[in-house]
Formats: C-alpha cells, sequence, structure tokens
C-alpha cells in the first residue's frame, strides 16, 4: 500500500509539473502573440479581398485552404527555421527582427501615404486583384496560392517577432510555445476572417428572412456596418504595424548599443505621463511611448517607401505570380 502512494505521490507530482509547464507555454505564446498585434490584424484586413467575386458557396472552402496553407507556412517551414536560428545562429534574431519591423513600418507607411493621395499602393495591388472570374476554378486555385504565398512574409514576421518574445528556456519549451503562438493566430486570424466574410450573407438572410421587424433591421444593419467595420480594421492595422514596427526598430537598435534614441522617447513619455492625475498616469505613459514609436515607424516607413516599391515589391510580386 505504502508503494502505491508513493506511485500516485510521484504522479501527482509529475502532473504538476506538466501542468505547470503547460501554463508557461499558453503564457508566453499569448505574450509573444501579441507582440505580433500589427502583423495579426493586417493579415485578417487583407485575407477578405482574396475571395472578392466569388459566389457564397466558394468563400468559405477559400478561407479553409488558404488557412491550412498558413498553418503549413508557420509549422513546417517557419518554426523549424526559428529554432534553428535560436540554437544555432541567436545572434541573428535581433537582425531579422528589424528587417521585419522596417517591413511593417514600409507597408503601414505605404498605407497612410496611398490614403493622402501622396503615392503608395495600399494592398491594393495584390496579385490578381483587378482579374474577373471568368473561369471560377482556375481563378480560385491562382488567388489561394497568392495569398498563401503573401501569407508567407506575414507568418514570418508573426513568427520572428514571436521567438524574439520568447524568455531564453529549453528547445523542446520553445518549441511548444512557438507551435502554440503559431496555431492560436492562424485560428484567430482566419476565424475572424470567416466571420467578416460571411457576415455580409449572414445580415442578408436576416434582412429578407427575418420575421420580426427587429430582425430585419438588424440584418440591414449588418450589411450597411460591415463596410466601416472592415475599414475600421484597416486603420487599426495600420496603426498597430506602425506602433509594433517603429517599437522593433527602436529596441533593436538599443540592443546593437544605439540606446539613445530609446531613452528620449522613454523619457519623454514618462514626462507626458506624469503631466496627468496619478491614476492614469501609466496608462498615458504608455500610450505616450506608443504614439512616439508610431511616428517614427510612419517616418521610417516614407524614407523606406521608395526603396520597397521600386525593388522590394517588383521582386516579391514576381515571386507572388509565378
Amino acid at each position: 500500500m505504502s508503494g502505491l502512494l508513493a506511485l500516485l505521490d510521484d504522479v501527482a507530482a509529475i502532473a504538476k509539473v506538466a501542468a505547470a509547464s503547460v501554463d508557461d507555454v499558453i503564457g508566453q505564446a499569448a505574450k509573444a502573440g501579441a507582440k505580433a498585434a500589427g502583423a495579426v490584424i493586417d493579415d485578417a484586413a487583407v485575407t477578405p479581398k482574396y475571395v472578392h467575386g466569388f459566389s457564397a458557396d466558394r468563400e468559405l472552402p477559400i478561407i479553409w485552404r488558404i488557412a491550412k496553407g498558413s498553418f503549413i507556412n508557420k509549422l513546417v517551414y517557419l518554426l523549424p527555421a526559428g529554432l534553428a536560428l535560436s540554437a544555432f545562429a541567436p545572434w541573428a534574431i535581433n537582425p531579422l527582427l528589424m528587417i521585419g519591423g522596417a517591413y511593417l513600418c514600409f507597408e503601414g507607411a505605404e498605407k497612410v501615404a496611398h490614403a493622402v493621395g501622396i503615392g503608395g499602393h495600399g494592398h491594393n495591388d495584390y496579385p490578381l486583384a483587378d482579374a474577373t472570374v471568368d473561369d471560377p476554378a482556375h481563378l480560385e486555385e491562382e488567388k489561394a496560392r497568392g495569398a498563401i504565398k503573401t501569407d508567407f512574409i506575414l507568418s514570418a514576421e508573426i513568427m520572428t517577432i514571436a521567438l524574439a518574445a520568447i524568455p531564453p528556456s529549453n528547445f523542446w519549451m520553445e518549441a511548444a510555445t512557438l507551435a502554440t503562438v503559431a496555431i492560436m493566430i492562424t485560428v484567430a486570424v482566419y476565424g475572424a476572417v470567416a466571420l467578416i466574410v460571411k457576415a455580409d450573407d449572414l445580415g442578408l438572410m436576416m434582412a429578407a428572412k427575418g420575421r420580426l421587424s427587429a430582425t430585419r433591421a438588424t440584418g440591414r444593419g449588418i450589411v450597411q456596418a460591415m463596410p466601416n467595420l472592415l475599414h475600421g480594421l484597416t486603420i487599426v492595422g495600420t496603426a498597430a504595424m506602425l506602433w509594433v514596427g517603429g517599437s522593433i526598430i527602436i529596441h533593436g537598435l538599443e540592443v546593437m548599443g544605439f540606446g539613445w534614441l530609446s531613452h528620449h522617447i522613454h523619457d519623454w513619455a514618462y514626462a507626458i505621463g506624469h503631466m496627468v492625475p496619478a491614476g492614469i498616469a501609466g496608462a498615458t505613459e504608455w500610450f505616450a511611448k506608443a504614439a512616439i514609436d508610431g511616428v517614427f515607424g510612419v517616418a521610417l516607413g516614407l524614407c523606406l517607401i521608395p526603396l520597397g516599391e521600386k525593388v522590394v515589391t517588383p521582386l516579391w510580386r514576381r515571386v507572388l505570380v509565378r
């Protein structure tokens, strides 16, 4: 009996350790995923465009196909690459992260420039953007492939940001955390995309078939609200990209020994935070720092637009349309 009790104690101890490890993985994954907010929101805002023009019964299958491609991008290609970097070339993580941050600044600034009419394409020049549905099967194949390739670069940004945000630990903890980030973000992004895409259909059905006037009015409200929702999502995504991209570059410079800008921004945000009542000083300081990081992201992105549009984007578009 005493041996059985001892065994049960050992099992309970192992279970506690396993539960703590799971909690650590989920907690680290949530924090790392939050760091990638800009790319995540941008991904959710862009993807609905790839199903535009198709019949309603093909929208979800296309989204599911893109989601499966995103899982493969993250788990089959990017996860092993990230773990290899962490194990054999950790020095490369910060430069790669800064490249990703610069790309976020470029994308965000390009959208701002496009919105104010001074250049840039936003995301309106994605492959096959102007294609018509003359051959639905062929066009569906091409758009899905283009979306999966576009997802690769967004997934690379997300996984690199997540890898840099994970505290140093053993190989298996890093692997489990990165895999959790990949699964959580992909489910969240493409689940949200599916809801956004089908919201119009739901609204139309409620407006046409609702038994109550309130139901029909709600349906009409959903249909009318969707363009504003997508526009708002694009604005939030752009702001998040510029904030995250700017903060990545600033932090990367500090890691490389150029911390003067980071220190100045900290001092400015601290001063702004202490201009308001103590109860909201912390939140004000955070928002001030995020705003300054975002302004830096806009400035850097505007400087990168000529390089991006003349060199990087044409090369990437050539890869996407193959």
